[in-house]
């Protein structure tokens, strides 16, 4: 590729001033490399193309226009370097009025002078005009300034031949320096002129009186001759005779020069035909320049013919020049369709656009191409923005048997579009909208999100130069100094004043089309049923997951913020606005619903394993299932400037409360679905995945022998750490993320959680306390045994004995599992015995002494081992269950009591040493 040539730079001009159509020569350096490649010569402002002659690359030759300004740069714009730049100025003068006998650099038209301060009502002829030099003296022109003599004498002038002529001004300017003695003579010359006019016509009369008399007689003798002439009858009178004898010799000199003179007459008309086309052969030519110079794309040069020779012809009456610019006109016309033709074309540049609107404004072209084009540039994006939906749905159609799993954001193992959104650079004002994302991620992209991206590309690429082109429609700037001339940039700027609501149409009608073509592939459910017609047409077999979502508002925000820095009032993006609010609230719905269903799925990994407070992984595997799913969401909660909440609406409100209640309650539905799994239901082949377990072949061996029993405490104690610790921190996340409603939340998850654990806890009592409520009936009365009638007691008989081993197994199977379950779990099993042994003793009709004993016995050593599990029921249980019994009143039997309650601690307290563990425990 061959390198561009330096701007150009002009670097001297001769003369640096100088009155309007001075001829000035112009040096410097890149001045083009032709004269076709010279397409732009401004002199003070003022365009000087049509009078420029390109000479060479440092040299230019023009004349200067009539400018505004009386001082400024000269700039030169050449194809082939852009605009120059000026290291001089050039001043333009004011121009002296010039007599007809004066000389002068330039062309003076000729006019006819009217002395206005003596006589008003006769003309005088050129030649008797007052001389240059009215005073007769020399002129010594000052350095006064021209504009300080204006200043000090407003309105007047140094003219004398000018109503408002100033005698101080015409002497500061013209004699200043002249001395005293000269401007007396000047006074003496001023009377002298003064006398001369006085004298007039007579004193002219007086001095050529003779050369009248001598005409007067010539003329009488003549008169004379005539009429003695007229005497005669011979050959007629005299003037007849020197008639004839002029007319032979005209006849002679007829024949003797009739060839010569019609050679001469022929040449002549050659010559002049020869001169007419030599002069007016840039006419002649012109037709054909003007297709060379079309078929060449030198659309500059044909403008510039055409200005000219319609300044010179434009207006002319001979008809061989009316025959030619009528050709030339038919040429321009059609270079006018061509124009506007390629001005029309889809797609184009905005370099391009502007061009050919500026060449067609040169040209006057009817109508308005600008808007025209504004106009072909709307349809045309409105439809490859359709063409687009139509290009992604028949893809989706064709591939639609083709199911690949980098599509399934549904299972675990999901490609996270987040990673990408890290890649996709931000938006500055005026930067184009690009895409961090290779080719392989987008066809691993759902087809709508690979279209949502298409389309907002395509937007966001096109609408800035369309933007601009009506921005540059109504500042005029499409336009060169030829229109703003001609007044056309004033009446396109009256045109796109009143076109304002138009276009504004035309915008609202883009960002319309964009936010509906968005949400008939995301959210066809808003749009009504003709409009889903129109924009739809998606097949929808699933939804996109949330994460996707987040990634679709994340490209439409990015666009409109990359059409919010084209500065497009916020009115006609508010629809975008729209947009991304109801995707990030579908975006929120979506994603916890998908959280809804991967709660659903952590029963299915439920290892089973413990720690040391009796907690399973399924807590923290839900707390972070939640907190992953509102992290996902942070960027569509955050709210992005110019957007609203999420939940102003009061519906999103109830609709984000419930779900998020619905997931709650999923995951307490998972709990009870583990807590009632049979016992040879119990899944563990999934535990083979979980490699970084310190135990897990001992965690596989140990859940294939979990009792039911054994997963209602591990649920339990599940329980127990979610309604301390789990939903209190995520009832934090909710508000962190600030989500609405979240007391209600926490208090219905809270309720439910209670019910369950409460229920729960009560299935694993009845499992646990009924055998052992169950066994002290037949116990008590094993062997016969009455109450009436039985030996004196020697210790405590084995049924209570072995209600509290088996309360003991109860105790060692809650510890094994929650330390913190023991008390709740014994406490109750403990209130069941005691009610039961209550019920027994109050049905005895009577007892006999021993057996009052026996009984007060037993009852007494039940109380104190699991003394420190009693509560208020218990003890009333206990209580009376004593007072059924008659009351021992010897010392004797109240000290046998002691002993024989010493006796059971003393043989029981290997077993009832994990009572004392737990006291110690629970002190502590």
């Amino acid at each position: 590729m061959s390198r561009s040539r330096q701007p150009p730079l002009v670097t001297g001009i001769s003369p640096n001033e100088g009155i309007s159509w001075t001829k000035v020569t112009i040096r410097g350096e890149n001045l083009g490399t032709g004269p076709t490649d010279l397409i732009g010569l401004t002199i003070c402002g003022h365009n000087c193309l049509l009078t420029a002659e390109w000479m060479s690359a440092s040299k230019i030759v023009c004349r200067v226009g009539q400018a505004k300004n009386d001082k400024g740069d000269i700039i030169v714009t050449t194809k082939s370097g852009g605009r120059g730049t000026s290291t001089v100025s050039f001043k333009l003068l004011k121009p002296e009025k010039i007599g007809i006998l004066d000389q002068s650099a330039v062309w003076v038209d000729e006019m006819n002078y009217y002395d206005t301060r003596t006589d008003r009502n006769k003309g005088i002829p050129p030649l008797s005009l007052r001389p240059a030099n009215p005073l007769g003296i020399e002129i010594d022109k000052g350095r006064f300034p021209q504009k300080d003599l204006e200043v000090l004498f407003p309105g007047m002038s140094a003219d004398f031949t000018s109503e408002n002529f100033s005698a101080a001004w015409y002497l500061i300017e013209n004699h200043s320096t002249t001395s005293f003695d000269q401007l007396k003579m000047a006074v003496m010359n001023l009377k002298k002129q003064a006398n001369k006019k006085n004298e007039g016509s007579l004193a002219y009369v007086k001095g050529g009186l003779s050369t009248f008399f001598e005409a007067q007689d010539a003329l009488s003798a003549i008169h004379q001759k005539l009429e003695a002439d007229g005497t005669e009858k011979v050959e007629g009178s005299m003037t007849q005779k020197l008639e004839n004898v002029l007319n032979r010799a005209s006849n002679t000199a007829d024949t003797l020069f009739q060839e010569v003179l019609g050679r001469k007459d022929k040449a002549d008309s050659t010559r002049n035909a020869l001169n007419v086309l030599q002069r007016f052969k840039f006419l002649f030519n012109l037709p054909l320049n003007i297709e060379r110079n079309i078929q060449k794309g030198d659309y500059d040069v044909v403008i510039n013919d055409y200005e000219k020779a319609k300044s010179l012809f434009g207006k002319t009456e001979v008809q061989v020049f009316k025959k030619y610019y009528a050709e030339v006109e038919t040429r321009i016309e059609a270079l006018r369709e061509l124009l506007l033709n390629k001005l029309l074309e889809t797609p184009s540049t905005l370099h391009d656009q502007k061009r050919y609107i500026r060449y067609l404004s040169d040209l006057h072209a009817s109508g308005d191409p600008a808007w025209q084009c504004i106009g072909a540039q709307h349809k045309w994006i409105l439809q490859l923005m359709h063409n687009c939906k139509e290009s992604y749905i028949k893809d989706q159609k064709g591939n639609s048997l083709l199911h690949s799993p980098m599509l399934d954001l549904d299972s675990d193992v999901r490609p996270s579009p987040l990673g990408h959104l890290s890649q996709t650079a931000s938006l500055k004002r005026g930067s184009s909208f690009q895409s961090g994302r290779d080719d392989t991620w987008r066809c691993k992209a759902p087809q709508q999100v690979a279209f949502v991206e298409k389309l907002t590309k395509l937007v966001v690429i096109q609408l800035p130069n369309f933007w601009k082109l009506w921005i540059s429609y109504v500042n005029g700037s499409l336009f060169s100094e030829t229109a703003e001339k001609s007044g056309q940039m004033e009446r396109s700027k009256k045109n796109a004043r009143q076109r304002q609501n138009d276009f504004k149409k035309m915008i609202q009608e883009v960002m319309q089309s964009l936010a509906k073509l968005i949400r008939g592939a995301l959210l066809p459910f808003s749009l009504r049923e003709g409009e889903l017609r129109q924009y739809g047409g998606w097949e929808m077999k699933s939804e996109l997951s949330g994460q996707w979502l987040t990634h679709v508002i994340q490209t439409v925000r990015l666009s409109y913020e990359s059409l919010t820095a084209l500065e497009i009032p916020n009115d006609m993006l508010h629809i975008i606005q729209d947009l991304i609010l109801d995707l990030r609230v579908r975006c929120i719905m979506v994603t916890l619903q998908h959280t809804a269903e991967d709660v659903k799925r952590l029963a299915e990994k439920e290892d089973w394993v413990i720690d040391n407070e009796g907690l399973t992984s399924l807590p923290s595997q839900f707390e972070q299932c939640i907190v992953h799913s509102l992290q996902s969401l942070k960027s569509v909660l955050d709210c992005k400037p110019g957007e609203a909440s999420v939940f102003q609406q009061h519906k999103t409100q109830e609709d984000v409360c419930q779900l998020s209640i619905g997931i709650m309650q999923v995951f307490i539905d998972c709990l009870e679905q583990l807590s009632t799994k049979p016992d040879g239901d119990a899944d563990t082949t999934h535990l083979s995945v979980d490699i970084s377990s310190p135990d897990l072949f001992g965690s596989i061996h140990e859940d294939s022998n979990l009792s039911s029993e054994q997963r209602l405490l591990i649920v339990l104690s599940n329980c127990c750490y979610l309604e301390r610790h789990t939903f209190i921190n995520i009832a934090e996340h909710f508000e962190k993320h600030s989500f609405q409603g979240v007391e209600k939340i926490t208090q219905i998850s809270m309720e439910s959680l209670k019910e369950l654990d409460q229920r729960l806890f009560e299935i694993y009592i009845e499992l646990k306390a009924d055998p052992i409520v169950g066994s002290l009936e037949p116990g008590i009365y094993a062997g016969y045994f009455d109450w009436k009638d039985c030996l004196i007691p020697t210790g405590v008989r084995n049924y209570l004995k072995e209600a509290l081993v088996n309360i003991i197994a109860v105790h060692a199977e809650v510890f094994t599992i929650s330390k913190e379950l023991v008390p709740r779990v014994l406490s109750k099993i403990v209130e069941s015995v005691a009610e039961e042994l209550s019920r027994l003793m109050q049905c005895v009709s009577s007892f006999s002494k021993n057996g009052a004993l026996q009984a007060r016995l037993e009852i007494c050593a039940l109380r104190d081992a699991v003394a420190i599990y009693l509560t208020p029921e218990s003890n009333s249980s206990f209580k009376q269950a004593l007072e059924a019994l008659p009351q021992l009143l010897s010392g004797a039997d109240k000290k046998l009591l002691e002993e024989l309650l010493n006796k059971f601690k003393s043989s029981m307290h290997l077993q009832l040493t994990c009572f004392q563990a737990s006291s110690a425990m629970m002190k502590t």
